[in-house]
């Protein structure tokens, strides 16, 4: 299958947002070609000491949700707060983590969508240090930290299967 960046979509969106819609649709169509066929115990095993591909799935939209919570101009929430904290130990069911990554992707990329390329650079302060950083440099970490959590949750999911044999 051809990978969303080459398949011509999104035209009418600029460069830096296209980008990070077209790693949103890949992590999205990743999860579900290597995750679907696993038993709600795969989805919370960590093999070799990996992290969970549950987990995985919970960090990317919560990752995704706190940062385009900066990129917004807002601080966390305690509810945000609260959920990263249990990304880790959180076991759901099968259900109910697809429904919070559907969600989380659908969410991003609306937001995603609601920024405008004239507020690229404005300066934005990341945590309680309120770390410097822009608009523009937000949304590309969207991008980069959702495909890098994305080939994590691949790697776990192909270990799981190779170890059913």
């Amino acid at each position: 299958m051809v990978e969303p960046w080459l398949r011509g979509t999104l035209i009418e969106v600029d460069a830096v947002r296209r980008g990070v819609l077209h790693a949103l649709e890949l992590a999205r169509e990743d999860v579900e070609r290597w995750s679907a066929n696993l038993s709600d115990a795969e989805l919370e095993a960590q093999p070799l000491g990996l992290p969970s591909v549950g987990r995985q799935m919970r960090h990317i939209v919560r990752s995704l949700d706190r940062l385009l919570t900066y990129s917004e101009g807002r601080q966390l929430s305690a509810a945000q707060l609260e959920a990263l904290k249990a990304e880790a130990d959180e076991c759901i069911s099968r259900r109910a983590l697809f429904a919070e990554f559907e969600e989380g992707i659908s969410s991003a990329m609306e937001r995603v969508g609601a920024l405008r390329a004239e507020s690229y650079q404005d300066a934005r302060g990341v945590g309680r240090k309120m770390l410097p950083t822009t608009v523009g440099g937000l949304l590309v970490h969207c991008a980069d930290h959702s495909q890098r959590h994305t080939g994590q949750m691949v790697t776990t999911a192909k270990v799981i299967v190779a170890m059913r044999s």
